[in-house]
């Protein structure tokens, strides 16, 4: 079976501003089989956002997790962050999802890896997905060189992503927490 290849997520905090996006395709293949995918949630009534890459099942079997856990701990993302790690590094069909996270909320930002790791990076920058890499080195380089607020940088940063990266496209979805 063609491995399923698809998203770029970013999220970038700058000025007391966080913002979220994502683009829409998702490939098997050469094949683009949806171009307006919606990969950025609003959970816990909308104070906390999270955009995710993946297998599209094991990134909704994820989020749901992850959701259980905010309302376990009263919409504390760093904890319920920690608390879903530790689940699926010590749960064996866990331990099967190939998926990450990023969830942002006004006072944390953070990576969730499937790997069981929950990482808060020092620069207010994340990014996962095929086209990670190089959303990241284009939001780093308008945050150094730019006065723009942080959902114009992952608009312009998803927007170079996608004219180098095949499996992510410029349907964007942007979401912003302040």
């Amino acid at each position: 079976m063609e491995k399923m290849r698809s998203t770029t997520i970013l999220a970038v905090r700058r000025n007391g501003q966080t913002a979220l996006g994502g683009d829409g395709q998702v490939t098997l293949g050469s094949v683009v089989m949806k171009a307006d995918a919606k990969k950025i949630r609003r959970l816990h009534g909308g104070k906390v956002a999270v955009g995710f890459a993946g297998a599209s099942a094991d990134a909704f079997a994820l989020l749901e997790r992850f959701e259980a856990k905010l309302k376990d701990f009263q919409g504390n993302v760093p904890r319920a962050a920690t608390e879903l790690a530790k689940d699926w590094r010590m749960d064996r069909n866990l331990r099967r999802l190939e998926a990450m996270m990023i969830a942002v909320d006004k006072e944390s930002l953070l990576l969730v890896s499937g790997t069981g790791d929950v990482i808060q990076p020092t620069d207010g920058l994340a990014a996962i997905g095929s086209g990670g890499s190089y959303a990241l080195a284009a939001a780093r380089a308008l945050v150094a060189h730019t006065t723009l607020g942080a959902a114009e940088i992952v608009r312009a940063a998803l927007s170079i992503a996608a004219d180098l990266c095949i499996y992510t496209n410029r349907n964007l979805e942007v979401e912003t927490v302040e």
